[in-house]
């Protein structure tokens, strides 16, 4: 079993998907209700998987200089929002995240889960790679007795999924681009390499109009789509449009 640990901040308005806002693709408080379906479906995802579903929440004072301690207004704020969504809710496991950086925190989880808790393999997931599906995780996991490194790459070198049963080097591990990075530490480490299937996540606006254009596709398909996200997009009649040769995000 992989404990795959969610990395999840509580969603309020101007603190979820800048850069979405800031070029105008969505406001302020439509980011917050994105953000918000988008980390039920990929917390749902994992609880529907063979693995540990692990909610690593950013406390509201993530960025004190005494550093991030337990936070019980974003601990509340955060179940408030996964809860929703599992059909076991207190099968999750709740800890704060500690570091400054993606890669300091991610580095200090699944150090921490391999190391101190002894579990065979650990993943760390950005809760904005809304189509990540029960089936990416339990691939992943099957990978992971055969490599000590499993990667789902992204939108712009991205990661949405990473997979350890032997700890890497992780400062600065998740620097741009973030699949090769990562894959570099590995390999430096003497560790085995594989991957599944690229995940879009909602990090940049190219990255929320990738993952918005493979909802619409799916959707047109009849396939699977991540319920409450694909919900949100439908009420704020959001679709991905060509903008001077590159994707962007519109409105109905």
């Amino acid at each position: 079993m992989t404990t795959v640990a969610v990395f999840v901040r509580p969603p309020e308005p101007g603190t979820v998907l800048e850069s979405c806002v800031d070029t105008g693709a969505v406001t302020a408080a439509e980011a917050a209700d994105l953000y918000a379906a988008m980390v039920r479906d990929v917390c749902a995802a994992v609880e529907a998987s063979g693995g540990e579903l692990l909610v690593n929440y950013r406390p509201v004072n993530a960025d004190d200089p005494t550093g991030p301690v337990e936070d019980d207004e974003s601990l509340a704020a955060v179940r408030d929002v996964v809860d929703e969504a599992l059909s076991d809710p207190g099968s999750a496991r709740y800890e704060v995240q500690v570091g400054t950086s993606f890669s300091a925190r991610a580095g200090n989880t699944v150090t921490h889960l391999l190391e101190r808790e002894e579990v065979k393999s650990a993943a760390v997931v950005r809760p904005t790679a809304a189509l990540l599906e029960r089936r990416h995780v339990d691939s992943a996991a099957m990978k992971l007795r055969q490599s000590e490194v499993v990667l789902a790459p992204a939108t712009d070198g991205g990661v949405a999924y990473a997979g350890f049963t032997d700890p890497i080097d992780f400062e600065d591990a998740f620097a741009p681009p973030e699949v090769e990075t990562v894959t570099d530490r590995a390999c430096d480490g003497g560790l085995d390499v594989d991957f599944i299937e690229m995940v879009p996540v909602a990090e940049s606006p190219s990255g929320f109009a990738t993952l918005l254009s493979h909802i619409r596709a799916r959707q047109r398909a009849g396939l699977r789509i991540p319920p409450r996200t694909s919900a949100v997009l439908d009420d704020l009649g959001l679709r991905a449009e060509a903008v001077d040769d590159s994707l962007a995000v519109g409105r109905d």
